[in-house]
């Protein structure tokens, strides 16, 4: 077993916009000393994995993950369906506890500033709930929480996108991803290590 706590970042992105949240959470991840970050996304029909922008997931790197952000844009208050696929097939890890105990927190972002960000966050949180994972969100020690007129969220961090990627991350979006990277870093480490 390896001192290192691998901190899994999962997400789909359809426009780039939960690709780019994913590495700025790594980048939070990578400030934890003792903690590694991978990036991975799900398979998407009709794209092959050549072409995706980070390697597919496999239910092994899910299963042995230390840490796990989730992540999707928000498609009718809900996750995507290409993430949604990928979690509903996780039923072995789950019958195998496979990540009972384990820290995770959840990210998001849409196209309108009121489309379904929240949701979306507490929709992806069930299945992690009923994996039996130790669900972490943001505290309002991030001053960003208090600033953002945009993206960013106490359940995680959020983005908002405008139609497409019209929009960039703006400072506090972008420190929300780090915090939150950092924190589930920070949890994984502690409790490998207990």
């Amino acid at each position: 077993m390896s001192d290192t706590a691998q901190i899994l970042i999962l997400y789909y992105s359809k426009h780039g916009n939960t690709q780019k949240m994913a590495r700025l959470i790594a980048r939070g991840v990578l400030k934890v000393a003792g903690c590694e970050a991978i990036i991975r996304t799900v398979p998407v029909d009709g794209v092959d994995e050549a072409m995706a922008a980070d390697p597919y997931i496999t239910e092994q790197e899910l299963a042995d993950c230390d840490g796990l952000l989730l992540g999707s844009p928000s498609h009718f208050g809900n996750m995507a369906a290409p993430l949604k696929a990928f979690i509903d097939s996780t039923s072995q890890i789950w019958l195998n506890g496979g990540l009972e105990g384990k820290p995770a927190g959840v990210f998001a972002n849409s196209s309108s500033i009121h489309g379904g960000q929240e949701t979306t966050l507490i929709n992806m949180m069930i299945p992690l709930l009923h994996h039996g994972m130790v669900l972490a969100g943001l505290p309002y020690s991030e001053k960003a929480l208090l600033f953002t007129t945009t993206g960013g969220s106490p359940y995680g961090a959020t983005h908002w996108a405008q139609t497409g990627d019209q929009r960039g991350l703006d400072n506090n979006e972008k420190q929300l991803c780090m915090a939150q990277g950092q924190r589930i870093a920070q949890l994984a480490k502690a409790l490998k290590h207990s």
